[in-house]
């Protein structure tokens, strides 16, 4: 006997976070009163984490072409051409709410849906990043999020077998409700074996593959567009769980299956599950999809329909098979040990039909569910201007060799090895590059190639000047790119923002947005996927607004590249790009001063393009020995990370004239890299940024001396330096709770 489904009332509905007005525009939709089944289906497909209702207006005008481009945004992962017959397919997401509720499983399922999202398309995940935020470290919770989910990823990476190879950790108050854990993956493919999910063929069997189906993460994707308040942590149902070796099973089979040409088209089961597979994949094809959910498998007992198609179990798949080839595909998975089971077949009625013991529950019309979802223009203000800070109004409390000191030991400066000792980032054995320097690099295959990978964004310079601190995020990932000698390529995001309700919050979303496509098209570097993640607020306290970049390069022999240690004492340290000592919004003004103001640093996309191939010439032609880009904390920073990874000293000249020496040493201007050649290169060097316009200065070389030495102002051991950079962390973790 069928369960009584419940009445639906307007509390219910606003439950399920539809307001008034999106109700009766489905009903209109529809035509009648929906089931509850379908007042389900909706709240899961019209949410903001699946419809984009408050982003996809602002989306649209994003640059996503290139030649090199396969697919841009619009499926599972983008794709980009890298030669010799081979894509690189890449996508990153967001697990924000989940990690703060339960942040282990939070995180390892958010690792777990980014590489399902890459190995959907044909592609062998090959590396994993990822971007962290958490609150400020005396916060009572902090300490223990950031250990579930530094344990999460590594748990889930580590187990799956795709080496975790580069991110970022960062701490601030705003976060201190809402943290934010941003997930990437990158895989290879044939370029003429990428799989998409658009259905096609009238009558074809839809199969679902992998794991069971059970109740947790019902609702997930609802949750993922809320607010946070006081009652969050009752939403701990709403995590998945997470199995990585069931997804290693799961991505074998199906790159087994997809050898054989019976896959048709192919979705991850990821937010709202079932639900928003089957529609997407009937939708893109122009087809209608009927489900029997008698057939699903599940790992409870007396699952409702409503249950069924809400429930985000972890490592499962929807596919349209060639139906001559079930019998060949339903014994691959077995022999993986996985559930196989038809579940419905394509129409072309373009309706979506769910039936459940005998009954129907959904009848919609299916490419409605999509295209008909509400379009919001909200409101936004443009942000009030910050003013500019005159670095010579700002007086330096210390010493500037003291104030390295201090800032090296910062939770935001401080080294994340113990982040990153905890991920394998050596397994398949193809990471040239590891964690700890400007961007990964990972060998493709037998080589010479390999990709060049990092994700990056300053929070901060964001909510101080929103179009500035879009350019920044795009211009950093392209230097770190750069910086180990890969060509950029390509770029996905992750778009961090409170509630798009609040006007200031909105105006911060589309100002980043406009500051991004403005990097993008300077540098060609277009958006080829990515993820939109809203009211990120807990009480009505808003994240920074923060628009995480991941980016992709491609180095040609890997070989040839650069890493930030100094590689001799005796060797030239340069400076590559104008330094006016911009103070505002910089880590020193912060932990320094004690002062959080200002504008942040102005980015000027034809220098940044200019100085930064200039930059990658001096690595391809093997005259940089070490080169770093310069971001948070400024030069002095910079330099000290460089002979901290080398056990090298260097002797630096006095700060120029006409320039406070602290905002010399300190300031985040913007298209900035050390780099070290050998004396003998200096003249070359110095005549090849002359011709190509490049600013250059000479501050000085590296020493046999293990120690930091700045002309006039002394010394500091490098041994003392490395203490307090790696002692800040693991010392903050291992405090009781």
């Amino acid at each position: 006997m069928t369960a009584k489904e419940p009445t639906i009332t307007p509390g219910l509905v606003a439950e399920h976070g539809l307001t008034p007005d999106e109700y009766t525009r489905f009903k209109e939709l529809v035509g009648r009163e929906p089931t509850f089944t379908e007042l389900g289906i909706v709240s899961a497909m019209w949410n903001e984490h699946c419809s984009y209702k408050s982003s996809r207006l602002h989306l649209r005008g994003l640059p996503t072409q290139a030649p090199w481009v396969i697919q841009g945004p619009g499926e599972n992962a983008g794709i980009i051409d890298i030669g010799d017959g081979l894509a690189c397919v890449f996508k990153m997401e967001s697990h924000n709410h989940p990690s703060f509720i339960e942040p282990y499983q939070g995180a390892t399922t958010g690792v777990g849906g980014i590489l399902r999202d890459v190995f959907t398309m044909g592609a062998r995940p090959v590396a994993a990043l990822n971007s962290l935020r958490f609150g400020a470290p005396e916060h009572p919770r902090t300490r223990h999020l950031v250990a579930g989910v530094v344990a999460g990823v590594g748990g889930y990476g580590n187990s799956f077998g795709v080496p975790t190879v580069a991110g970022s950790v960062g701490f601030h108050t705003r976060y201190d409700g809402n943290i934010l854990v941003n997930a990437m993956a990158v895989g290879i493919a044939r370029a003429d074996g990428i799989f998409y999910a658009a259905a096609a063929g009238v009558g074809n069997p839809i199969v679902y593959l992998g794991s069971k189906t059970g109740r947790d993460g019902i609702h997930g994707a609802t949750m993922a567009s809320a607010e946070f308040d006081e009652n969050s942590g009752e939403k701990r149902p709403t995590v998945q769980v997470g199995d990585p070796f069931a997804e290693k099973l799961l991505l074998e089979a199906c790159l087994e299956l997809m050898q054989t040409g019976a896959v048709i088209a192919i979705q991850d089961m990821g937010a709202a599950g079932l639900t928003c597979s089957a529609v997407e994949m009937g939708a893109k094809g122009g087809l209608g999809v009927e489900l029997d959910l008698d057939a699903v498998p599940c790992r409870e007992e007396g699952m409702t329909a409503y249950e069924m198609m809400l429930s985000e179990s972890q490592e499962r798949m929807l596919m349209v098979l060639d139906p001559a080839r079930q019998a060949e595909a339903e014994a691959i998975f077995r022999k993986w040990g996985l559930d196989f089971a038809v579940v419905g077949h394509t129409t072309d009625t373009q309706r979506f039909v769910v039936r459940h013991k005998g009954e129907v529950k959904a009848d919609l019309p299916i490419r409605e569910l999509g295209d008909e979802a509400p379009l919001y223009d909200r409101p936004w203000n443009e942000p009030v201007p910050q003013p500019v800070l005159d670095p010579a109004t700002v007086a330096a409390p210390v010493s500037d060799l003291e104030a390295l000191e201090r800032l090296l030991g910062t939770p935001d400066l401080a080294s994340k090895r113990w982040v990153w000792e905890q991920y394998d980032h050596l397994i398949l054995g193809n990471t040239v590059q590891i964690p700890g320097g400007d961007a990964a690099i990972v060998r493709i295959g037998e080589g010479p190639k390999g990709l060049a990978l990092t994700t990056d964004v300053t929070p901060r310079y964001c909510e101080a000047d929103p179009v500035a601190g879009g350019r920044q995020a795009v211009a950093e990932t392209w230097r770190n790119i750069t910086a180990v000698g890969g060509k950029p390529l390509a770029i996905t995001d992750n778009l961090n923002f409170g509630n798009p309700e609040k006007p200031d919050v909105m105006g911060q979303f589309v100002g980043c947005l406009r500051g991004i496509s403005e990097a993008c098209v300077a540098l060609d570097f277009p958006i080829v996927s990515g993820n939109v993640s809203l009211y990120n607020e807990t009480q009505g306290r808003s994240i920074l607004p923060t628009p995480t970049i991941g980016g992709v390069g491609l180095v040609a022999d890997v070989s040839v590249h650069a890493t930030l240690a100094f590689k001799r004492p005796g060797e030239a340290i340069l400076l590559v790009g104008e330094t006016a000592g911009w103070l505002g919004q910089s880590v020193y003004l912060r932990e320094i001063v004690g002062r959080e103001e200002g504008a942040p640093p102005p980015v000027d996309l034809a220098v940044e393009r200019r100085n930064g191939d200039f930059v990658r010439g001096l690595i391809l032609d093997k005259h940089a020995s070490a080169v770093h880009d310069l971001s948070d904390g400024g030069l002095l920073v910079a330099v000290a990370e460089m002979a901290i990874a080398s056990g090298i000293g260097a002797t630096l000249d006095a700060a120029p004239a006409g320039v406070p020496a602290h905002a010399f040493w300190f300031g985040e201007d913007q298209a900035r890299y050390v780099v070290t050649v050998a004396q003998a290169d200096v003249a070359a060097v110095t005549a090849a940024a002359q011709a190509a316009g490049v600013p250059l200065r000479r501050l000085g070389a590296t020493a046999d001396e293990a120690a930091l030495q700045i002309a006039g102002e002394g010394s500091i051991s490098l041994g003392r330096l490395h203490a307090r950079h790696e002692a800040w962390l693991p010392d903050y973790m291992s405090k009781p709770e």
